[in-house]
């Protein structure tokens, strides 16, 4: 969902400006709150006339800001065909040096123009003040792509044409070694004369291998791509490409909308030490937060001192609210406090760190299991997602952990790190095909934007260069 309760989508044409405000819709997997936070209520449905509306609101601020060249350009983009975020930020920064009293005015001016509510624009910039304040980035090439991802949250902009086109070359990017592992082998097999025969699907087992889609996994995969070329009745190699390019289409599966019958959403975030399980928490905590969600962070991993340290840092950077008990508490205590505060102050959101270490041992998954129990007592139906987090760069150990964290406590989703650069990207067909657990979010790199939705048809698509 996005920050703001109402927003007219001025882009698209005429017709658009007099639909009903947009009620956005949450990321994959996050449910849509039955309530709507205090401090953002949802407007009534609009007309043309709210439109003008927002119009007059923004005319309504200093003149100064009205009468620089940027304003008609602007509202002419936000009227354009489709939304050209790029170009929208180019202008709102166009001549500025620094976060300065101009950059809050154009942001008012551009919220007002767009009819979003005067109390959550103010919210957003004041945010944007703290933020960039505590990071110390003033100046605009520090801070550019950091307000261009607030934007395209709060505004509900991750789908539009421009974002996905931006996502997909990162992904690209990321999968650039796996897919330069991939690509000679398979560009030989697909150049080759003659039919689908023993030899070919012998090569084609030794790539996937070696692309760390794992044994079991490729033999399963091979299995699939074999009845899918006699449905499609390919018998050449050289029309196979088009056979692998549907069969990883339809591989992965999508994440299922949690059923939460009353807010808060508790999940779970279970993972190995060293993934990236506590920055992937800040990650998605932030993202709960630019979508207009109350969030709370509870420290559960009380083995390690420098875990809770590092979540109370970042739920400071992120807006998020903290829970934590001293290094060696109770870490089921920690869960049923965490929830216990967030019923009773109005959270829409808990994310609970657990404990990492020693993953084939027997005691962690026990304490995964009863933290589990003791959130279904306090809240039923908690925990309404378990993620793991893994490591791309760790290939078959990835895979070996999914195995066990999923066999012990149960796994609705995975968040795969470390995307970027990795050699091992076929890590991700081995998890889909062998658990076919959803994967919701892959890491591209370390910033806060860089944490974004997986798209099954995109990874298909980078992964063979189409």
């Amino acid at each position: 969902m996005g920050f703001f309760s109402k927003v007219k989508k001025l882009w698209g044409g005429d017709s658009a400006a007099e639909q009903a405000p947009v009620q956005s819709t949450e990321a994959a997997g996050q449910p849509v709150s039955p309530e709507a936070p205090a401090s953002t209520p949802v407007a009534a449905p609009g007309t043309k006339a709210d439109v003008e509306a927002g119009v007059e609101a923004a005319a309504s601020l200093p003149p100064a800001v009205l009468t620089d060249a940027w304003k008609a350009e602007l509202e002419a983009s936000l009227r354009g065909s489709r939304a050209r975020i790029s170009e929208w930020l180019g202008l709102l920064l166009s001549g500025l040096d620094t976060a300065d009293d101009s950059l809050w005015l154009r942001l008012r001016f551009l919220f007002a123009t767009l009819g979003a509510p005067e109390a959550e624009a103010e919210t957003f910039i004041n945010d944007f003040k703290v933020w960039s304040r505590a990071m110390n980035l003033t100046k605009v090439d520090e801070f550019r792509s950091e307000l261009r991802y607030r934007l395209i949250l709060s505004l509900d902009l991750e789908q539009e044409e421009e974002e996905r086109t931006n996502v997909f070359q990162k992904l690209t990017r990321g999968l650039a070694k796996t897919r330069e592992r991939l690509s000679v082998g398979l560009g030989a097999l697909f150049g080759r004369k003659g039919e689908l025969d023993d030899a070919f699907w012998e090569e084609l087992e030794e790539l996937f291998i070696m692309a760390d889609v794992g044994s079991e996994a490729t033999r399963k995969l091979l299995g699939n791509l074999r009845n899918r070329a006699r449905a499609m009745g390919v018998t050449e190699a050289a029309r196979f490409r088009e056979v692998l390019a549907r069969e990883l289409d339809e591989l992965f599966p999508l994440p299922k909308k949690p059923k939460v019958a009353a807010p808060p959403e508790v999940v779970m975030m279970i993972g190995v030490n060293g993934v990236g399980k506590t920055t992937t928490i800040a990650k998605l905590a932030y993202r709960a937060r630019l979508q207009g969600r109350k969030v709370l962070i509870a420290a559960g991993d009380t083995f390690r001192a420098a875990a809770i340290g590092q979540l109370e840092i970042w739920a400071g950077r992120v807006g998020a609210g903290i829970f934590s008990k001293h290094e060696g508490a109770d870490p089921a205590a920690v869960a049923f406090e965490a929830v216990d505060l967030a019923l009773k102050e109005g959270y829409d959101l808990v994310l609970l760190d657990t404990a990492g270490r020693l993953h084939t041992k027997v005691n962690l998954m026990e304490e995964l299991r009863k933290i589990k129990r003791v959130l279904d007592k306090k809240h039923p139906g908690a925990p309404h997602r378990s993620v793991l987090v893994i490591d791309a760069t760790t290939g078959q150990n990835a895979l070996s952990q999914t195995k066990l964290f999923h066999e012990a406590v149960g796994v609705d989703e995975i968040v795969l790190t470390k995307l970027d650069g990795t050699a091992k990207g076929g890590v991700m067909v081995g998890v889909a095909i062998t658990h076919k657990l959803p994967i919701s979010f892959v890491g591209l790199g370390e910033k806060m934007e860089d944490l974004r939705p997986f798209v099954g048809e995109d990874f298909a698509k980078a992964l063979l260069g189409e």
